[in-house]
């Protein structure tokens, strides 16, 4: 009996020793490539030779594996990039907008399919606009409303940011169709725009501050704002020019202090450690919303299934990858994540263009963290 309990034992123990070096192993690959990628980073920046910085935020659910940066937020004040510094968001601000919608639908505020025009009859003013083209807030969130990318109203992307519903209201008269509804993925600013005014208008509360109520500070998101506050200065990233000269970009100093109509659709500041909060979010950590809306949030809802509401959509034989990409004046960032897996990552960069694209790194490097 001794001799058979000794053999078992002795089975176990190498069974547990197979285990424990084949995790290590897969430790040591994960490891491997994410090494690679931060040296390919690291690289890159130099290479550009903007005087600028990438932040990146590696994660697996709620699980950071690596955060860190390189090259400078303030290259004038030689205070270098960290996971910690302010950058511009751009469009990944649609997603926290579509987050917010799913929010007020699951509050009964609003459904998916109530036409915009029951919260702002104005849109009743866009042109070519009839009973055969009731926008919903569905159509809104997933670029399925046919709308132009951009209106034709002079200067609706800059003023401050206390005026960007009237540039919102002035421009939507400036602002047509470009296909019919629900028959293409048709990318559009300012159909987000709208949809940010509608959601205010549904709730009866501004719109940044339901924002700040029903994300920021659930999420504990303290670094995340419509306007870096004065004691916060020092903590943005200065948006830089992509010319390889090291200069300073005038017109992202400008744009702090707005950038007309678009609020709702790129106007919020964030740090790639507070974004991971928010993707965590949308991956189902922390009970912010119910697994229904993140659902719906995750489905395609385009005819070719490549956008959600506020998600851009991918997928193929080894990844199922959602996210969205930023870009506005000096700034560009991506967040990333595969739905399966639930490996992440955040990129954040104070300047537009460089040898990093930023969605296709993020894709490459979930695809090798997946295999």
């Amino acid at each position: 009996m001794d001799r058979i309990l000794s053999t078992i034992m002795a089975t176990l123990c190498i069974g547990l020793l197979w285990i424990s070096n084949a995790n290590a192993q897969s430790k040591a690959e994960i490891n491997s490539v994410i090494l690679e990628f931060r040296n390919q980073i690291e690289k890159e920046v130099q290479e550009d030779k903007n005087n600028g910085s990438i932040t990146l935020t590696i994660l697996k659910g709620d699980q950071t594996f690596w955060s860190g940066a390189y090259g400078y937020a303030d290259f004038t004040n030689s205070i270098k990039a960290d996971a910690s510094k302010i950058y511009r968001t751009g469009s990944i601000s649609k997603t926290f907008t579509a987050f917010l919608m799913m929010q007020l639908v699951e509050e009964g505020i609003i459904q998916l399919k109530d036409p915009i025009e029951k919260y702002l009859p104005e849109i009743a003013e866009l042109e070519g606009y009839a009973d055969s083209t009731k926008i919903t807030f569905h159509h809104l969130a997933s670029h399925t409303s046919g709308l132009i990318r951009e209106p034709k109203l002079r200067n609706a992307a800059s003023g401050p940011i206390e005026q960007w519903e009237e540039k919102i209201l002035a421009s939507i008269p400036e602002t047509s169709f470009k296909s019919g509804m629900d028959q293409a993925y048709s990318y559009s600013n300012i159909g987000f725009g709208i949809l940010g005014l509608a959601l205010s208008r549904a709730a009866e509360k501004p719109f940044m501050e339901l924002v700040e109520e029903k994300i920021f500070k659930p999420l504990n998101m303290n670094n995340s704002f419509w306007i870096v506050p004065e004691s916060k200065m020092s903590e943005l990233a200065v948006g830089m020019m992509s010319n390889g000269k090291g200069q300073i970009h005038k017109q992202a100093a400008k744009e702090h202090t707005g950038r007309g109509y678009k609020v709702p659709n790129g106007g919020i500041y964030s740090t790639p450690n507070d974004l991971m909060k928010f993707m965590n979010a949308i991956m189902g950590y922390g009970g912010v919303l119910k697994q229904e809306s993140l659902s719906a949030m995750l489905q395609g809802q385009t005819p070719k299934d490549n956008y959600g509401y506020g998600l851009s959509l991918f997928e193929d034989d080894q990844i199922s990858t959602a996210g969205h990409g930023g870009s506005v004046a000096g700034y560009n960032c991506y967040m990333l994540f595969d739905k399966e897996s639930q490996y992440g990552v955040i990129l954040m960069r104070n300047y537009n263009r460089g040898k990093t694209n930023l969605g296709r790194a993020s894709r490459e490097l979930i695809r090798k963290l997946c295999n």
